[in-house]
């Protein structure tokens, strides 16, 4: 997606809020950290966890640091809103985003948009196509809880297919308006496997980045976004042949290559940092 916007990945790591003294240890562990002011920070704490980021904040790589804040309409959706606007933040992270009216509140904060609910996940094209937001990303437990449903992932192991819907909905939505997509955590903190398999899947869909809620996740991610020397190898040989033949359609390594495929591998060589 030529034009697509920046944002900081792909391994971005959540920290509760009301742990300062953590802020630094996981912004060095991955990619970004994302400040948690929301669920990891208890009812009676969020005050307290929104004083301690203010007092962090001027420590802290504000391009590498994305704030998420409570959702629309709580009891913290107010000061939180504020708070970010007064400090500068660039990156804010909505959690249970339905509608445009938030993202506006956030400018010129860059707003990774939520889209958790069913109502977020049916919204997530007029949410994309808002200026002010730079990201969709998705969550399947909150997701499958608004369903009534009992877990987002098959007792056999993958997930459901309505998850997979949603996944591709949030992707897509993203894409249509030109914005990046990040991927869901992946709980099971032991099963680097499964991780991986999952961050690979994410990456060769087309998502920028993948959120994580342990430090022994970030590698594990960054492994995965990063596309094999062959891939690579693949991709340049293929752009400098695309030079040679201005023609639109040509033979590559026996493969018949078209715009489509130079698509994906410019999108190769910018997974590779290229």
């Amino acid at each position: 997606m030529t034009g697509v916007p920046d944002i900081p990945g792909p391994a971005l790591l959540f920290c509760p809020g009301d742990r300062p003294d953590r802020y630094a240890k996981a912004a060095a562990r991955a990619d970004a950290v994302i400040i948690d002011l929301e669920d990891s920070v208890a009812p009676d704490a969020k005050d307290g966890a929104r004083e301690q980021l203010s007092q962090a904040w001027p420590q802290l790589d504000p391009e590498r640091t994305i704030v998420r804040v409570n959702p629309f309409g709580s009891p913290w959706w107010e000061q939180d809103a504020r708070a970010v606007r007064e400090l500068g933040v660039r990156f804010v992270m909505l959690p249970k985003a339905e509608g445009a009216e938030p993202v506006r509140v956030l400018e010129p904060a860059r707003v990774i948009a939520l889209c958790e609910s069913a109502a977020g996940v049916l919204a997530a094209p007029a949410i994309a196509a808002e200026p002010g937001c730079a990201a969709l990303t998705w969550g399947g437990e909150d997701l499958m809880a608004d369903l009534g449903g009992a877990s987002s992932r098959r007792s056999a192991g993958g997930m459901h297919d309505v998850v997979v819907h949603a996944r591709s909905s949030v992707l897509i939505a993203a894409a249509a308006h030109g914005k990046p997509a990040v991927d869901t955590v992946y709980l099971d903190i032991a099963d680097l496997d499964g991780l991986a398999s999952e961050a690979r899947e994410a990456a060769e869909t087309g998502f920028r980045a993948k959120m994580c809620i342990h430090p022994g996740h970030a590698e594990p991610i960054r492994e995965a976004f990063r596309p094999p020397e062959e891939e690579v190898r693949w991709a340049r040989g293929v752009l400098k042949a695309a030079e040679e033949n201005p023609s639109g359609v040509f033979r590559y390594e026996g493969r018949m290559i078209d715009a489509p495929l130079l698509g994906q591998a410019r999108a190769v060589l910018r997974r590779a940092g290229e």
